[in-house]
């Protein structure tokens, strides 16, 4: 095997105000027209909590708090030929107005709540909500 055909570690962020959470439609890149959670790629020496912060902060401008660790998603984007497993993190607002800060990325973004989720889903947030997980709870 070469060394980039291993799985990626992605970290989504549920980032939780006023019985809701932010998400983003995807836009130029896998998943492209999807809708997600904010996040990015785990760096090199990075935790968890320090790339959910950073993802956060350069995604949408917004600072988050009381991090904890949600459950992971094993996922496989057959037609993009990609693997990632993905770290799910359950944070409160802080502070920021939430806005597009990489519009190359990210075509919109919105607060919503279990009952009202915008489709289609991204890949690893659809297999998150599959078994049942709800960030709110």
């Amino acid at each position: 095997m070469r060394e980039n055909n291993r799985p990626k570690v992605g970290v989504g962020v549920f980032v939780l105000n006023d019985g809701k959470f932010l998400m983003q439609k995807r836009k130029g890149k896998h998943g492209d027209g999807t809708w997600s959670l904010p996040g990015g790629h785990l760096e090199f020496g990075e935790s968890v909590e320090d790339c959910a912060r950073r993802e956060i902060m350069e995604e949408m401008g917004v600072k988050i708090k009381n991090l904890r660790y949600g459950p992971f998603t094993n996922d496989i984007f057959n037609k993009e030929g990609k693997h990632y497993v993905t770290l799910f993190v359950v944070a409160e607002y802080e502070s920021g107005e939430p806005e597009v800060r990489e519009p190359e990325t990210t075509e919109d973004l919105g607060w919503f709540d279990m009952g009202d989720l915008p489709n289609p889903l991204f890949l690893p947030l659809n297999n998150l909500f599959n078994t049942g997980f709800n960030p709110l709870k």
